[in-house]
């Protein structure tokens, strides 16, 4: 038996008004998202535990088949460790992302979805000229980066997802509490640093948008699972152009699987991960977690256009390609798309809501539910409280 998990990540969203209050799961053309709900089983499952920020850390955690309440310590040491960015037992690992603020406002969360070469010399500089308060910088890819620093009172600080408060007055929203002050004064250090940056000056010539500050948040200390394979008896393997993702994949033993042209955004390389996927499969893995970004990139935007799009490519290329290929080997196979949490795209934000799955085993069980949307999935009796347990459900469908 051969195991595919479709991660669209903040697919799943609320009624929009100018959609006509319908969701863009609603609205967009994915006939085979819909199979798979027609000829399986479709439910819902709370993948953010009560008293938990709905964030794809403790989403994709659940996902991935483990207790949020048991294993998480925070998004930022996931990410560390995609980079293999060794934390010590005092350590604390931060999201560092670089961001656009104008006028005192959150303009930008992503400096315009910054290239990985420019936000790379950014954090060089950073080391250069802020290493001083403490600060180790890591770069990632576009504006997702890391800052390490040492002081466990530091997971303790209070900070807000950028993403959170796009158009609103950043003063409101800075770290507050342990180690805030200094985390503070590196922050507004960044402003300066930045205003008059080579980089910067070089995207205003290009049109393109500057990043203007770091923004510190998602902190955490070092993060341990049981691997997979002695929790589920499968060999995994995880395809994400995200470092979160990828680097929960890292440490529960999942092999990362390099797909080229891959972006988090959308022009991703869809059909590639597919593809790698399926090969993956035949060279003999068990299970594959293919995960997309576009679809909460789309949300967090607001616009529900794009979202719709990076449905319908996620549909047509990811989960079409998945479906020819399962298909055509002699072998049982299952395969599930569920999301991490919802994002509205009316409010730009993630939202706690439970997510709906669908899911197909061969020669497994089929109910009522005949397409994969919000409101369709609303009448099944197929629940999950504890998101974390719908793996175990799933790699059960299709067995003897």
């Amino acid at each position: 038996m051969k195991y595919v998990v479709v991660l669209p990540d903040g697919v799943a969203d609320l009624p929009i008004k100018e959609l006509g209050d319908r969701t863009p799961l609603e609205v967009a053309r994915h006939p085979n998202m819909d199979w798979i709900a027609r000829e399986g089983i479709a439910g819902l499952a709370r993948t953010i535990p009560e008293g938990f920020k709905p964030g794809s850390d403790v989403g994709c955690m659940s996902v991935f088949g483990y207790d949020p309440r048991k294993h998480y310590t925070g998004r930022a040491p996931l990410e560390a460790a995609a980079q293999n960015i060794p934390l010590g037992p005092s350590d604390v690992a931060f999201r560092c992302n670089t961001v656009t603020v104008r006028d005192g406002v959150l303009a930008d969360y992503s400096a315009g979805h910054i290239e990985s070469q420019d936000s790379a010399e950014l954090i060089k500089t950073a080391n250069e000229r802020l290493g001083k308060y403490g600060l180790r910088f890591h770069p990632g890819v576009s504006y997702r980066h890391l800052a390490v620093i040492s002081g466990v009172e530091y997971a303790k600080t209070q900070c807000t997802p950028p993403h959170d408060i796009s158009g609103k007055p950043v003063d409101a929203y800075l770290p507050v509490g342990a180690g805030s002050e200094l985390l503070r004064e590196v922050m507004r250090q960044s402003a300066t640093l930045l205003k008059d940056h080579p980089v910067n000056k070089r995207r205003l010539q290009q049109g393109k948008t500057p990043a203007t500050m770091f923004w510190f948040w998602g902190q955490g200390t070092a993060a341990a699972f049981p691997p997979f394979r002695a929790a589920y008896g499968l060999r995994g393997g995880c395809i994400s152009a995200v470092d979160i993702v990828r680097g929960l994949g890292r440490l529960v033993g999942f092999d990362i699987i390099p797909v080229p042209g891959i972006t988090g955004y959308f022009d991703t390389n869809y059909s590639g991960k597919a593809e790698h996927a399926l090969k993956a499969l035949a060279e003999g893995k068990d299970l594959v977690v293919v995960h997309i970004e576009s679809t909460d990139e789309a949300g967090h935007m607001g616009d529900a256009k794009k979202k719709i799009q990076a449905i319908e490519d996620t549909d047509r290329l990811v989960v079409g390609t998945l479906l020819d290929g399962l298909k055509r080997r002699n072998e049982p196979f299952a395969i599930m798309v569920v999301p991490d949490h919802p994002t509205s795209t009316a409010l730009k934000t993630h939202i706690d809501d439970p997510v709906p799955f669908a899911l197909y085993a061969t020669n497994g069980p089929k109910d009522a539910i005949t397409a994969y949307t919000e409101r369709a999935v609303q009448s099944s009796p197929t629940r999950f409280e504890h998101g974390f347990q719908l793996m175990s459900f799933f790699l059960k469908q299709g067995r003897p």
